[in-house]
This record gives C-alpha cells, sequence and structure tokens, in this order.
C-alpha cells in the first residue's frame, strides 16, 4: 500500500508541475531520476486491443521486467487504442485495454503516451482529455510535450500530421484533424518548437518519442515526411535516440551519418507482419518480426537499452555510452 501511496504522490506531482510550467512551445514537465541521477524506462507500442493479439502476456512480462528495474515511468509511442481509436472520454475501452491490462504493480507509474495514426482515427481529443487522468492517474498523453528528468530531456513529437496520405487518400478512414488544421500552421509552429526546444537543452540525453518510423525495415518503411522534415533537425541538435512504434515490431538501426539510434518498439500486441524492406546491414543492427517491448536505463554517461520477446527473454542489448559515444551490443 505504501509503494502505491508513493505512485499516487508521484502522479500528482507531475501533473502540478504540468500546471505551473505549461507555456509557449512544447508543455514541460519535470520527472525526477532516482538519488544517483539513473533512470528506467519501460517503452511499448502499438497495444490497445482489450488483451488480445499477446496484450495481456506482453503486459505480464512487462510487470516483472519493471519489478526488476525498478522503473521510473512508461513510454507509449502510440496507437494506444485500436483500430479507430477511442469514441470518447467515456469508452470502455481506456479500462479493457488500459487499466484492466497493466495491471502489475511496478506498472502503476506515470505513463507517458503520444497519439499514433490509429488512435486519430478516433476522438482524439478523448485521449489528450484530462477526465482520462482522473479514471487512471497514470495517463498523461498530449500531442506534443517535453519531460526532463535532469538525466535525460525526452521531447515527444505528434507525427501523424506530417503524413501527406492521412490527407491525400484516406481511404474509408476518417481521422479527427481538430487542433491540427490548418496543417500548414500546425506544422510550422510544432517544428518551429521542436527546433527551438532541442537547440536550447542542455541534457546530457536527447531523446525523441513519435509514433511514425524514420528508418525502418519493416512494413512501413522509412517515413519519408519525417526522413526530409524532422531528421536533419535531430542531426544538427545531437539527438540521441529516435524511439517510435507504428511498425508492429522490435528494432534497431544506426545512422551512417550521426550518433544517432533509431529504436522501434512496436510490438506490443498484433505483430508477426511477415514483410520488410531491405537496408543497408551495416545499419541494421536488430530486427524481429514479433510482440515484445523495450527498457531503457539512463545515467549521466551511459545507457542500456535492451529488447524483450512476449516471453521476456532478452533478444538484444545495447550499450552506449557519452564519454567516448560508441555503441556496444
Amino acid at each position: 500500500m505504501a509503494g502505491l501511496s508513493s505512485s499516487v504522490a508521484s502522479l500528482c506531482c507531475v501533473l502540478v508541475v504540468f500546471f505551473l510550467s505549461a507555456s509557449a512551445g512544447f508543455r514541460r514537465f519535470e520527472h525526477p531520476p532516482k538519488p544517483d541521477g539513473s533512470l528506467s524506462i519501460l517503452v511499448i507500442g502499438d497495444w490497445g486491443r482489450r488483451g488480445t493479439y499477446n496484450q495481456s502476456e506482453v503486459a505480464v512480462q512487462m510487470g516483472s521486467t519493471g519489478e526488476k528495474l525498478s522503473i521510473d515511468f512508461v513510454v507509449s509511442t502510440g496507437d494506444n487504442f485500436y483500430e479507430n481509436g477511442l469514441r470518447g472520454i467515456h469508452d470502455p475501452a481506456f479500462l479493457y485495454s488500459f487499466t484492466d491490462v497493466y495491471t502489475a504493480q511496478s506498472l502503476q507509474k506515470q505513463w507517458y503516451a503520444v497519439l499514433g495514426n490509429h488512435d486519430y482515427r478516433g476522438n482524439a481529443k478523448a485521449q489528450l482529455s484530462t477526465i482520462l487522468r482522473r479514471i487512471d492517474r497514470r495517463w498523461l498523453c498530449l500531442r506534443s510535450y517535453i519531460v526532463n528528468t535532469g538525466t535525460a530531456e525526452i521531447f515527444f513529437v505528434d507525427t501523424t500530421p506530417f503524413v501527406d496520405k492521412y490527407f491525400e487518400k484516406p481511404k474509408h478512414h476518417k481521422y479527427d484533424w481538430r487542433g491540427v488544421l490548418p496543417r500548414e500552421k500546425y506544422l510550422k509552429r510544432l517544428l518551429k518548437d521542436l527546433e527551438s526546444a532541442l537547440r536550447l537543452s542542455v541534457a546530457n540525453w536527447k531523446i525523441v518519442i513519435g509514433h511514425h518510423t524514420i528508418r525502418s525495415i519493416g512494413h512501413h518503411g522509412d517515413t519519408r515526411e519525417l526522413v526530409t522534415q524532422i531528421l536533419p533537425m535531430l542531426e544538427a541538435n545531437n539527438v540521441d535516440l529516435y524511439i517510435n512504434g507504428h511498425d508492429h515490431c522490435l528494432q534497431h538501426i544506426s545512422s551512417n551519418t550521426s550518433s544517432m539510434q533509431f529504436l522501434t518498439s512496436g510490438g506490443g500486441s498484433k505483430a508477426w507482419k511477415g514483410d520488410y524492406h531491405d537496408l543497408n546491414q551495416d545499419e541494421l543492427k536488430f530486427y524481429y518480426d514479433g510482440q515484445g517491448f523495450m527498457s531503457l536505463q539512463l545515467n549521466p554517461t551511459n545507457a542500456k537499452i535492451v529488447f524483450y520477446d512476449i516471453a521476456g527473454k532478452v533478444l538484444h542489448s545495447i550499450k552506449v555510452s557519452k564519454q567516448r559515444y560508441s555503441v556496444v551490443m
């Protein structure tokens, strides 16, 4: 019970900081690291299927790993609720796909989420609502924002509005573009705010979270719009990690033009797509076309990234050092 009270107090503290620090540009949250300056995070994406497609099994292993690592919070890379987001703030899918699935004590921490393209197919504003935070205090989803941990600054970016096909060729899908239109103005402001935030950051680690891929050999491949509009900005501002979902797999790609690592954690439920794109083998370090999740452990000079499968087995491990900036696998 004491652990639960501590978690609730931490969540309340984060939300208080939110209201105090909301200002022009990206909203900013302060989430302190452990007393020794270290930070432990779990990352999951493309998950919300009411426990089906092995979502519940992945959640069990997340709970076990979260306890071992004493995690500070969880990051969701989007596509939080399938197939078409939430219908509204009282949609029971929020409970069935989130609250009732991620029940382990170690997962009763803050969840920081971004929207994916499937989330925009429903009532996108519902996921951003403070009412959901009253239903489950762990939940926090905004379009774009910053979480500052002292050890790292984590920049959450709303990537769906960048993708042309959702506007030009939506097929039979209907997207909730409230708050996004006019699109050109929205994207211009987002890019300006992101560039400013990255440029002003003095964090040891700069991490960017988005739903869509920048580099991927998975089903969706590279996202052309992000490669042209966001990637140069990330490289110019020495971003260390870009973490995404969208492709329902686990993946690690190294950049051949910078020290950035591209990490995909999109195996939260339905996976095994069975197709992939060609990529220079020197850049591709790991690819798993199945379900699972990722952990990230940081201190001021070192990072450890681990990918796990549905049974909790370690599939791939990466160590990154800021001192000499090397990547060890």
